[in-house]
């Protein structure tokens, strides 16, 4: 998997810096964008009720993809890694994934504040765990 920089060189990404938590590409700047982007699983009920709640409330900043929907782009993580867990790229192009990924998107509609609580420090073990056994049941579901 290849990330385009600013200067249009190209850089590997390693499918190891896609999984867990957090920015998986800390410092690199992909392509600028003007918005976040979300990419999501359209064909989990459950994934499509969030979606539709964010689309009511977020801002015009926030694009919303379907990861059934993409055509093959390869400045993002491929198909299976995308629908393991959460993904978005920021505006100024750092991934964020799981619980992150939940907490920026969130960010742009006005329950931001009670979702930054998720990330505090004495707070975000549990919201990790949560997640996780979230990640869990729904792989068992689908």
């Amino acid at each position: 998997m290849y990330s385009s920089l600013a200067s249009g060189e190209r850089r590997h990404l390693d499918p190891g810096q896609v999984r867990g938590t957090g920015p998986i590409a800390t410092g690199l700047r992909i392509n600028r964008m003007e918005k976040d982007t979300l990419y999501y699983d359209g064909a989990c009920p459950l994934c499509r009720a969030e979606i539709g709640k964010l689309e009511r409330h977020s801002r015009e900043n926030l694009c919303l993809v379907d990861i059934h929907q993409m055509d093959g782009d390869e400045s993002v993580p491929d198909r299976e890694t995308l629908l393991a867990r959460l993904h978005l790229r920021t505006g100024d192009g750092q991934w964020l994934t799981g619980l992150d990924a939940n907490i920026r998107a969130w960010h742009h509609t006005p329950f931001r504040g009670l979702w930054r609580v998720l990330g505090w420090p004495l707070v975000r073990p549990f919201s990790n765990a949560a997640y996780e056994l979230w990640l869990r049941w729904r792989a068992r579901r689908n």
